[in-house]
């Protein structure tokens, strides 16, 4: 995968859907969430996150009491040892996140080194069917212009629901 190529195509697409996001806020059509679920299985069929890791290189994910007890124990450290050498507490929420992206434990071939413990958020990733769909437009805006199976899902949504329904 392109990453270059996606992000500029993202960038300049980002703006008409986010629009259509923030509309699916205040109305969303009949039927929306067996709609986003074909999307979803069909997009999967030519995306693959090996090709890509661009959450892992962009973004970093929260860390839950249980993700940190089970990661450290896989690597044999300390909780207080695995968050003192790899994570920060975000004042605001107070999530544990990465101290730095890319992942530290991203590999040069798009591997996650800990992927059999790696953390709820990065196992859940993209997200796309963890909630109702207008229950999580903000995580799709959020992440519209970094993971490729959203891009591609939130475009072909905006096409079908466009198409499809009056709104």
């Amino acid at each position: 995968m392109d990453l270059k190529k996606f992000s500029k195509k993202a960038a300049k697409n980002k703006p008409k859907l986010v629009k259509f996001l923030k509309k699916l806020d205040k109305i969303v059509p009949e039927g929306m969430d067996a709609v986003v679920k074909e999307v979803d299985e069909e997009i999967w069929k030519d995306i693959d996150c090996l090709e890509c890791a661009n959450c892992c290189k962009t973004m970093t994910p929260t860390y839950t009491k249980e993700d940190i007890k089970r990661i450290s124990q896989h690597l044999r450290m300390t909780p207080k040892d695995f968050k003192n050498k790899w994570l920060y507490q975000d004042e605001k929420n107070k999530d544990w996140m990465n101290r730095s992206t890319p992942c530290q434990f991203l590999g040069d071939d798009n591997k996650c080194s800990i992927y059999e413990v790696r953390p709820d958020d990065c196992a859940g990733f993209p997200h796309h069917t963890k909630k109702d769909f207008d229950l999580y437009n903000d995580t799709y805006i959020q992440n519209v212009h970094r993971c490729p199976a959203t891009y591609e899902m939130v475009s072909k949504l905006r096409k079908r629901i466009e198409k499809e329904y009056e709104w």
